[in-house]
């Protein structure tokens, strides 16, 4: 078992000489430089389950005006959250292959820039959200933004392995977010859709980690993969990934046969790559020489919510009851 520091690491003085020498951006690479701060390819995947809760809480196509604010909103809400990450982290993201290359890495942007516009960004999100949609939407972005920044990335992310399963709830409140902005309140529906988005996350994440499991121990971040073996890591996804598929099961009352079946059949798929990671865990841990293939279940992770959510958003419109 592999155990790490998790204090702050200085960023390399070497590093600090190379960021003053480099020329200045244009203003292409700066307005580039910004949209990267934001995480654009982690908003996709919020994005992604924000709109399809919206049509399920109301059975159908949700006005356009508010579909459209929520989402912008949404939008802006994550980058503001993300870009404070990135504010936060930027001395382990200097020693981490896999972040070196994000903007306050490079130095594109100074950080006391970036603070400020994902300050600006947040309040921006909060106030757009209250003014063009309600105020419990506004609330849950900006409790959203707080717990992601102060929970995850200031108090779990390098003190413990359990930091994405706790911290990742962040990541869940988009389902909220898009069932109050059309309905004004809060119900079981979007809760249980909270709760798969929880249970996908450590089984979707993990395996990111063993594969940066390098870049992650030389920053002193305790994920699960740095300080546990692949076998452990592999076993706590089984668990994750056949809870979240009955997590996900638990909809079947308000949905129909388009949603169940997507349910059980991308459940299905995204179980075999699981057990096939613990199956090649064990095999590497009893000295065979076999690929982990961690990334295998990353992607599949993806296309599963991908499916789920369509499913979501498909299923109101060619209902079939299956009870």
């Amino acid at each position: 078992m592999t155990t790490v520091d998790p204090r702050v690491h200085a960023i390399p003085s070497d590093h600090l000489v190379r960021l003053e020498s480099r020329p200045r951006p244009s203003l292409v690479a700066m307005a580039k430089a910004y949209v990267a701060l934001t995480k654009p390819r982690i908003i996709e995947t919020l994005l992604v389950t924000t709109v399809p809760t919206m049509i399920l809480a109301v059975g159908g196509m949700p006005s356009l005006t508010t579909m459209a604010m929520t989402v912008i909103g949404g939008t802006l809400a994550a980058g503001s959250a993300n870009a404070l990450n990135c504010y936060l982290d930027r001395d382990i993201d200097v020693v981490m292959n896999r972040t070196a290359h994000r903007p306050l890495a490079t130095g594109v942007i100074p950080p006391r820039h970036a603070m400020v516009f994902s300050v600006v960004l947040g309040i921006i999100a909060v106030s757009l959200l209250a003014v063009t949609v309600n105020v419990l939407s506004a609330a849950l972005a900006l409790s959203a933004i707080l717990f992601y920044v102060f929970v995850y990335t200031l108090l779990l992310k390098r003190r413990t392995s359990q930091n994405i399963v706790w911290g990742g709830a962040a990541g869940c409140m988009p389902v909220l977010i898009g069932w109050a902005a059309v309905t004004g309140t809060i119900s079981w529906e979007p809760l249980v859709l909270f709760g798969v988005i929880f249970l996908w996350t450590p089984p979707h994440y993990w395996p990111l980690s063993m594969r940066f499991r390098d870049d992650y121990a030389a920053a002193g971040v305790p994920m699960l993969p740095v300080v546990a073996s692949e076998v452990t890591v592999a076993k706590q996804s089984v668990i994750y990934a056949w809870a979240m598929v009955a997590c996900s099961l638990l909809l079947a009352p308000v949905t129909g046969l388009v949603y169940v079946g997507t349910a059980v059949i991308a459940g299905g798929m995204f179980l075999l790559e699981a057990h096939r990671l613990l199956s090649r865990a064990r095999r590497a841990a009893a000295g065979e020489s076999v690929s982990l293939a961690p990334m295998r279940l990353f992607h599949l992770s993806i296309t599963y919510l991908t499916l789920l959510f369509t499913a979501v958003a498909v299923d109101p419109f060619l209902r079939i009851s299956i009870l």
